[in-house]
């Protein structure tokens, strides 16, 4: 769960780029940074379908599942799994609740009560508010590509570095969403995300969150 939590806060990395990342990035590279930042200015709503892929050494196929995920500024999120399995969660400021179809169960939950969920909802939030300060103390950040962009992340936390080596984040061509993250583990595994059908901007029922 935790790095599901995860890589649903790196979707939110469009507010972070522009400041974030390493000054010895060339030059050139200044009116990229200089789009990205204007452009999270203006993302206040984000919709997407979402296909999850799980590259695991101990598996020869693919793990394959797909979901939706909404977000909406300041601090509400749903991200949810519908196949194979139905399971999600929703953040709504420091309150969360979170179901999945085997057990049947939903269950309502204080992030600051549960250790996980705080340290992740601080990266997810600080994702959302465009914490620069903070950003740039957790990540190195490389440019791999600037049209369409192309970002490295590396950790600097002990902490996030334990489960994470890598995140790849691949832009879409106007940069007003990300098109799709990789998460890169210690041991070679990776799990990669693709977003479609991506919406921004439009207004989200209140009952979603």
């Amino acid at each position: 769960m935790t790095r599901t939590l995860f890589l649903s806060a790196i979707i939110l990395f469009i507010a972070g780029t522009a400041t974030a990342v390493e000054t010895s990035t060339a030059d050139g590279s200044a009116t990229l940074f200089s789009s990205l930042e204007q452009t999270a200015g203006t993302v206040k709503t984000i919709s997407s379908d979402f296909v999850q892929e799980k590259h695991l050494s101990m598996f020869k196929t693919v793990l394959t599942s797909r979901g939706r995920f909404y977000f909406s500024k300041p601090d509400l999120l749903r991200w949810e799994l519908t196949a194979p399995v139905a399971s999600g969660f929703v953040l709504k400021g420091d309150k969360g609740r979170r179901w999945h179809e085997r057990t049947g169960r939903t269950e309502n939950f204080q992030i600051s009560q549960e250790p996980i969920m705080k340290l992740v909802s601080e990266q997810l939030f600080a994702w959302a508010k465009a914490d620069f300060a903070w950003l740039r103390k957790e990540y190195r950040i490389t440019v791999l590509n600037e049209s369409p962009a192309a970002l490295r992340l590396e950790p600097r936390s002990a902490v996030t570095a334990g489960f994470l080596h890598h995140l790849l984040i691949n832009f879409s061509t106007d940069g007003r969403h990300v098109r799709s993250v990789e998460l890169h583990e210690k041991d070679g595994d990776f799990t990669r995300i693709k977003f479609v059908n991506t919406v921004v901007n439009k207004t989200l029922q209140a009952d979603l969150f």
